[in-house]
């Protein structure tokens, strides 16, 4: 019995660190079944995402330094879209005044989101590391898997090497959470793996419901190749290592 209150409670709080990512889903959902009036479906889209995120700032269920770190992933995401959209690896077919180059700008949240996540469940679950690594390795991989999205178009695909690299740099890496009272821990790597493979199954969830579409859905929806997960789990890696280096810059400072 004191196992499924836990088992519950560590559901309840994921549950309320995906705010954001279920506001995403339940309006790809609405706008794609009903048709609503005055806007384009990409900008009312940009609208409900807008509004979300004032309402979770004004509630105080996000702070202002976390508000900070999701406009960094924004950013970091619609640069990633701008790229992949010009290059053909998906598209966005909809029309939409608050589009750019192809894009439309709710996009950004979608890579936001998976922020707002990682910032929720680490304040919940307080979240700490055990053996981190150094800045000097940790800065330079999180750079490199990020541009790897961009230079494969035009050069080799490193993300099996720099997988390798994870597995050497994070191996003696644990994270550590609390549910009540009591503490656990996973290896960091388990919950890269974890978390990218959710995404996978998110992606499939919203091409589903047309947030955007690849080449092979264009004429019906499939489901995303498996080999996607690999790309979500980079991604999630960059995420992970932005969000605990800004949280561990952040502790320093306090205790200075």
């Amino acid at each position: 019995m004191w196992a499924l209150k836990q088992l519950f409670r560590f559901g309840w709080e994921q549950a309320l660190s995906c705010i954001f990512p279920v506001v995403i889903f339940v309006s790809l959902a609405l706008t794609e079944l009903i048709s609503l009036p005055f806007l384009p479906r990409y900008d009312w889209l940009l609208l409900i995402f807008l509004a979300t995120q004032w309402w979770m700032v004004r509630s105080g269920l996000e702070t202002r330094d976390e508000l900070k770190v999701i406009t960094i992933f924004h950013l970091i995401g619609l640069a990633l879209e701008l790229f992949k959209v010009h290059m053909g690896s998906w598209s966005y077919p909809d029309e939409g005044y608050s589009k750019i180059f192809g894009v439309p700008l709710y996009s950004g949240f979608m890579y936001a989101s998976v922020a707002s996540y990682l910032c929720q469940a680490w304040r919940r679950l307080d979240v700490h590391l055990i053996h981190w690594p150094r800045y000097i390795l940790v800065v330079p991989l999180a750079a490199a898997i990020y541009l790897n999205f961009f230079t494969h178009h035009f050069w080799i695909d490193i993300r099996w090497w720099l997988g390798g690299l994870v597995l050497v740099i994070f191996w003696k890496t644990w994270v550590t959470y609390k549910v009540g009272r009591r503490r656990y821990r996973m290896p960091l790597i388990l919950s890269y793996v974890l978390i990218g493979y959710f995404i996978w199954i998110a992606e499939n969830i919203a091409t589903f419901f047309s947030a955007w579409e690849y080449p092979n859905q264009a004429d019906a929806w499939s489901l995303v190749h498996l080999g996607k997960v690999s790309s979500w789990l980079l991604l999630v890696i960059v995420s992970f290592l932005i969000v605990a280096t800004l949280k561990r810059v952040k502790s320093t400072r306090i205790e200075e």
